[in-house]
């Protein structure tokens, strides 16, 4: 089983992954819905979950990191609490007074900076959010989520030039969540089914 299978069972303890029918950003419908903005409700599983994402950071070479608001805000401060790495958070919208800034905190045109997000479906948010912080002269080459749903974001941001890094993939965690016999196999195999029907060629 995965190295991440005490923390794929606390995040469905949590009520982190939900079965059912739930309609997507992207406007798919899905069985299966992640939700990480309870987090804040654990700081236990949250401060684990930072800790996954710093073992694939390690691997990568950047600055700062940037936040996509709203739920990677506590997950980033949480990173870089341990990792003590500086951060970034974009805005949802400018405001129309103050200092109008897109992006929050500190940075340097030309710095090599790494996204983190929850998770990934499709991409398109992604793309959303890289396109004007590209404008503003940041560096930006890898994305890292805590779970890929599989459903060709990867594929779609690695067409545009972009590396995903995932902590653990959706079928990795519901193979954990089978095999720990917290999913029948009727559900395992009706999410897994549409999974591979539903992917963004």
């Amino acid at each position: 089983m995965s190295k991440f299978k005490s923390l794929m069972i606390d995040m469905y303890r949590i009520d982190a992954i939900k079965f059912g029918q739930f309609k997507l950003k992207s406007g798919m419908m899905s069985p299966v819905y992640i939700d990480l903005r309870v987090l804040v409700s654990a700081p236990k599983v949250l401060k684990k979950i930072a800790k996954a994402y710093i073992s694939v950071l390690k691997k990568i070479k950047f600055k700062r990191m940037v936040a996509i608001p709203y739920t990677a805000l506590p997950i980033v401060a949480n990173i870089s609490a341990i990792n003590n790495k500086p951060w970034i958070y974009t805005r949802k919208e400018v405001k129309e007074y103050g200092t109008k800034k897109l992006v929050e905190g500190e940075f340097k045109k030309g710095e090599r900076i790494v996204m983190i997000d929850d998770m990934i479906t499709t991409g398109g948010s992604k793309f959303e959010t890289v396109k004007p912080l590209n404008d503003l002269g940041l560096n930006i080459k890898d994305i890292v989520v805590l779970v890929d749903r599989e459903q060709g974001g990867k594929e779609q941001l690695e067409a545009k030039g972009y590396k995903l890094h995932s902590v653990f993939t959706i079928s990795q965690w519901l193979l954990v969540l089978f095999k720990s016999k917290k999913l029948t196999r009727a559900k395992y195999n009706e999410v897994i089914d549409y999974l591979n029907k539903n992917k963004i060629k």
